[in-house]
């Protein structure tokens, strides 16, 4: 019998990623939040564009991830909206992205924050840099692609 399709519903989504990077693979990483965190999430207030993540002692973190304290936020806690977080992965998937990011000149980059199943999933992508040259490339091929459609609908 077939699984029945996981519902996925954005929260947060980084744009600029791939305008600036190749994205090579795609990790799926749950991430360890408090309480505040995730009711802000859920009010969809969070954003990734000067998100970042960063390897150490075998470890993923998402660095610069803004998730805005709600007003009604306990009051026992205070909310640093942009603190440090932990990323859950597989131990053979860190080992992957550690080896591919230390040797292969690779960066990790947030790519979509998403609710999967109740729980709140990051999607991370294995990354090369963009160059000038390479963007006006893209550019200019998206340029020409909208052409070719406009020509081809008027003819």
């Amino acid at each position: 019998m077939a699984k029945a399709a996981e519902s996925r519903q954005l929260i947060a989504e980084n744009r600029k990623a791939r305008f600036d990077y190749f994205i090579e693979e795609r990790y799926e990483a749950g991430i360890a939040l408090q309480g505040w965190e995730v009711k802000a999430m859920r009010a969809g207030r969070a954003q990734l564009k000067e998100a970042y993540v960063y390897l150490r002692d075998g470890e993923a973190f998402l660095i610069g991830a803004h998730l805005s304290p709600l007003a009604s936020t306990s009051t026992h806690v205070s909310a640093d909206p942009v603190r440090t977080r932990k990323l859950l992965l597989h131990h053979s998937e860190l080992q992957g992205l550690i080896g591919a990011v230390e040797r292969k000149g690779y960066t990790l980059v947030p790519l979509e924050l998403y609710w999967k199943s109740g729980r709140a999933k990051l999607q991370v992508g294995l990354a090369k840099g963009k160059k000038q040259h390479d963007k006006r490339a893209v550019e200019k091929d998206r340029d020409w692609q909208r052409d070719k459609a406009r020509l081809l609908r008027r003819g």
